[in-house]
């Protein structure tokens, strides 16, 4: 076979997308498949070209999502003729996919991580025609006829399903992870005397969907317990505006002492600081999947979830499910996690190899047609 990708981002972004993507370029080119990946060229230092494992590369310097979105079609329809399936991801460079592969009549698979549909009204830090703007958006990818859309989470396919998506246009497979390099941490290292604070960690990308708002309103609420507690908190500076956002809010609410902020981190210093840990705290509106809920789980560290869509199907281990996401239920849980009132269930594992394995039996099960026929 052979498969175009087109990713706004790609390794060697970090990242649980960026590595199911990497897993699976790398898996089909080392079985002979012509694999080639358009993505985002972050920095002038990263090379244009480039190929990694039998995965040809090809980078673009796209200012941000929106250019991708509206140039990125450019560049795939340079190299689309000698390709048979076009394989996406939602959001940003799902149009540019599309239009490309409509206009050379090729095969075509969007991954959709999540579907917001009408939660975008109801979220933080954007304006009211930023809001319209993008639920426009999203509701012109779910009407496209997308040969299939690959729905991450089973919550993610009822999203799908709701807002108009064909049944027999829908394929659910789970992200995956790779437990080799996600092991549990010994936990009795991490034991820690009376008077060190209890940390509650957030990690992850800065998104409007996440939680924050609700996360350092519940902060505020903690502190004024004068409990012997600390947040961690480890985002990205990007996107600026947001980040600003989330800086003045901590100000605003007096919470600079209760708050270690750190961001830009390796994986190596990622997992220090995860260890240090005493919990992962997900307050998330919406998730499609939620690789930080597995990862953490992986690593045995216990998490407090918003039990909000996919999370419902991937937490497990040891946890605090929120009955009701506002800041008071969750600066509860957190009280509760303190004293160590979890709950405990068996874990679930995703595992990437299987996720892999999905994806092939996807691009085996559609026809491709060798050489179609282009349009004059």
């Amino acid at each position: 076979m052979r498969i175009l990708f087109v990713l706004e981002n790609f390794y060697p972004n970090i990242g649980g997308v960026e590595t199911l993507f990497k897993s699976l370029t790398e898996r089909l080119a080392a079985e002979g498949h012509d694999i080639l990946v358009i993505t985002t060229r972050l920095t002038p230092d990263m090379p244009a070209e480039e190929n990694i494992n039998g995965v040809k590369i090809r980078r673009y310097p796209f200012i941000n999502r929106y250019t991708f979105t509206l140039f990125a079609v450019f560049p795939i329809m340079r190299h689309i003729r000698n390709y048979d399936i076009i394989h996406t991801t939602s959001y940003n460079a799902g149009l540019p996919s599309y239009i490309a592969a409509k206009l050379f009549r090729k095969k075509i698979i969007i991954t959709f991580h999540e579907v917001w549909g009408k939660l975008w009204f109801k979220l933080p830090y954007m304006g009211k025609i930023a809001k319209r703007g993008h639920h426009l958006f999203e509701q012109m990818l779910t009407k496209f006829k997308y040969d299939k859309f690959v729905a991450v989470s089973h919550s993610t396919a009822d999203s799908l399903r709701e807002n108009g998506v064909a049944e027999h246009r829908i394929a659910t497979i789970y992200n995956g992870l790779d437990y080799k390099k996600s092991a549990p941490f010994d936990r009795d290292e991490l034991k820690k005397n009376n008077d060190q604070p209890f940390v509650y960690t957030y990690y992850g990308r800065l998104g409007i969907s996440k939680g924050l708002d609700i996360l350092l309103d519940a902060a505020a609420i903690i502190k004024q317990k004068n409990l012997n507690t600390q947040l961690k908190i480890i985002i990205p500076t990007t996107p600026k505006s947001l980040f600003k956002i989330i800086l003045n809010t901590i100000k605003t609410l007096d919470l600079e002492e209760h708050i270690i902020l750190k961001h830009n981190l390796s994986y190596d210093q990622l997992i220090s600081e995860l260890k240090t840990s005493d919990c992962v705290v997900i307050p998330s509106y919406s998730e499609g999947f939620c690789y930080v809920a597995v990862e953490s789980i992986a690593f045995g560290i216990p998490i407090i979830s918003s039990n909000k869509k996919a999370l419902k199907e991937v937490t497990s281990g040891t946890y605090i499910k929120i009955p009701e996401l506002s800041a008071l239920h969750l600066s509860e849980a957190i009280e509760k996690a303190q004293k160590g009132q979890w709950e405990k269930t068996p874990i679930k594992k995703f595992r990437l190899t299987e996720t892999v394995d999905n994806y092939l039996s996807l691009y085996k099960s559609i026809s491709v047609t060798t050489r179609t026929n282009i349009p004059k």
